[in-house]
């Protein structure tokens, strides 16, 4: 898909996380304090991302997962603003969704960090 494409699909401001790569402020999102089961899709092209289930409270403000969807995500080296993160993206489309750390809860001990702006949700 083109920018275009994502510029009439996207909110202004999803389009600056999902295009990108920016960060929306913590603790603003729709999914950062949400619970119901199901799963939480790309924003950009629909591609199923992270189940409900794997859902937890990290309390830092943004969607927290402790795993993805086999194969769905996409994991690149990030060193911007003097940080060495892993990015994570939409295997399908690209979309920016945000950065995984090795700080999370048991089984994986992951801690995906991801905007709301880069998803919808899909109820079960």
């Amino acid at each position: 898909m083109t920018n275009e494409h994502y510029k009439k699909k996207l909110s202004e401001d999803a389009y600056k996380v999902c295009r990108l790569a920016a960060t929306e402020q913590p603790f603003t999102g729709i999914y950062n304090d949400h619970w119901q089961s199901g799963n939480y899709l790309c924003a950009c092209c629909d591609k199923p991302l992270f189940e409900s289930k794997s859902k937890f409270d990290a309390g830092c403000g943004w969607p927290s997962f402790f795993s993805a969807i086999e194969g769905h995500v996409a994991y690149f080296k990030d060193s911007s603003h003097n940080m060495n993160r892993t990015e994570i993206q939409c295997q399908q489309c690209q979309s920016h969704l945000g950065h995984v750390f090795d700080d999370g809860p048991k089984p994986t001990g992951k801690r995906y960090c991801v905007n709301s702006l880069s998803l919808t949700f899909q109820s079960a």
